[in-house]
């Protein structure tokens, strides 16, 4: 379903890109640097991120780089777990707003 980015597609994205993709690169490569995290927690991050956003490229790349930098099957696996609680719990918490419009509009079954 999403493109596999070929060599061609990248370098003309580049190119449309100027000097924004520069400063992006930069920008990642200082985000994803060791700091006060570790850069494999930073990844884990990232893939947990990924998940939640749906980025199949970010899927990839992220668990690809947490793996690089150290991260074992069971903590990518636990990263994408707390990903799909946090998604989950959004849901729920966000059904606040559907009981508050069932409320408005007359529900039939009042509490």
């Amino acid at each position: 379903m999403y493109p596999i980015v070929d060599q061609q597609t990248a370098q003309r994205r580049k190119e449309l890109s100027g000097e924004a993709m520069v400063a992006f690169k930069a920008f990642s490569k200082h985000v994803f640097a060791d700091g006060a995290l570790p850069a494999k927690t930073k990844q884990l991050i990232a893939v947990a991120v990924a998940h939640v956003t749906q980025c199949p490229y970010c899927i990839d790349s992220h668990t690809k780089l947490a793996v690089q930098k150290g991260a074992s099957d069971e903590e990518v696996m636990e990263a994408i777990w707390v990903a799909a609680e946090m998604r989950a719990g959004a849901a729920y918490a966000h059904s606040a707003i559907a009981v508050k419009a069932m409320q408005r509009a007359g529900s039939q079954n009042p509490p």
